[in-house]
C-alpha cells in the first residue's frame, strides 16, 4: 500500500500575542479522509515529535471530531523527522496552521526528508501555511524545490485580513516568490489548489480537500514501481472554486 506522510507543526505560541496556535486540525482531518478513502495509508510526523499543539477545532465539523476520536492516540506520540525514512513514502503533505511559520522553514531534517521523497519520484504538498515547509527545500542540484513551479499558499492579503502580518515572522507568499516560485492565487479565502511537476499546494483552509485530491491524482497518474516510487511527472493541474 502506498503511504503518505502528514507533517505537523510543534510550535504553540502565536508570536507575542499570548494566543495559542498549532497545526490547523481541519487541514489534517479532511485530507486524511480523502487519502484513506482513496486507499492510501497515512502516517504522521511532527517537528519535535510527541503530541503537537492543535488549532482550528470547530465542534460542528464531524470530520474533525471523527479524526480526533479515531487518531488521538497516534497524534499523542508522533515521531520526529529523524525517526522516519523517505523511502517509506510516496508523498509528503505539509499541514498548515500558523505554528508552521516558526518551525517548518529552518528544520533541516524535514527539508531533507521532503527533498528525498521528491527526488525518489514522489509528491511534495502543502496547504495554507503548510508551504512554509517548502521555502527552504533544496534539491541535489542546489536549486530550490519551488523554483519555476506554480505554487499557492496563504496570501499576503489573507494574512493582512486576519490581522497577523506583523505577528508572523515573514510573509509566506513573498518568501515563495523570492525562492523563484510562480505564485498563483485567487480571491481571499476562496478554495484554490494547484499541482505542478509533483508539487501540490493550496491557498487556504478551504483548499485542503482539493489539495489532497490533486495529490491522489498525481500518485495515481505516475508509473509506480515495486518500492511505491513514481517515475513520471504531470503537467500543471488546477482547481479553483467558482
Amino acid at each position: 500500500m502506498t503511504k503518505i506522510l502528514l507533517v505537523l507543526t510543534s510550535h504553540a505560541e502565536l508570536g507575542d500575542t499570548g494566543r495559542k496556535t498549532g497545526f490547523y486540525v481541519p487541514e489534517a482531518a479532511h485530507p486524511y479522509q480523502v487519502f484513506t478513502e482513496a486507499g492510501f495509508e497515512v502516517d504522521f510526523v511532527s517537528v519535535r515529535g510527541g503530541e503537537p499543539p492543535r488549532d482550528g477545532v470547530k465542534p460542528d465539523d464531524t470530520v474533525v471530531a471523527g479524526f480526533l476520536a479515531d487518531l488521538g492516540a497516534r497524534l499523542a506520540r508522533t515521531p520526529a523527522p529523524e525517526q522516519v525514512s523517505a523511502d517509506d513514502y510516496a508523498a509528503v503533505f505539509f499541514v498548515g496552521g500558523h505554528g508552521t511559520m516558526w518551525d517548518f522553514p529552518d528544520n533541516k531534517e524535514l527539508a531533507a526528508l521532503a527533498a528525498a521523497v521528491y527526488e525518489n519520484g514522489g509528491v511534495v504538498a502543502g496547504v495554507c501555511h503548510g508551504p512554509a515547509g517548502l521555502v527552504n527545500i533544496r534539491l541535489s542540484d542546489g536549486g530550490y524545490l519551488v523554483e519555476g513551479k506554480l505554487v499557492s499558499a496563504f496570501t499576503n492579503e489573507e494574512e493582512a485580513a486576519v490581522g497577523l502580518t506583523d505577528v508572523v515572522p515573514f510573509a509566506l507568499e513573498s518568501a515563495l516568490v523570492q525562492r523563484g516560485a510562480r505564485f498563483t492565487k485567487v480571491a481571499d479565502f476562496t478554495a484554490h489548489a494547484i499541482a505542478d511537476q509533483r508539487v501540490v499546494t493550496g491557498q487556504n483552509p478551504a483548499s485542503a480537500r482539493h489539495v489532497a485530491r490533486l495529490v491522489v491524482e498525481e500518485l495515481r497518474s505516475g508509473s509506480a514501481v515495486d518500492t511505491g516510487r513514481l517515475s513520471s511527472a504531470r503537467p500543471c493541474t488546477c482547481w479553483t472554486s467558482r
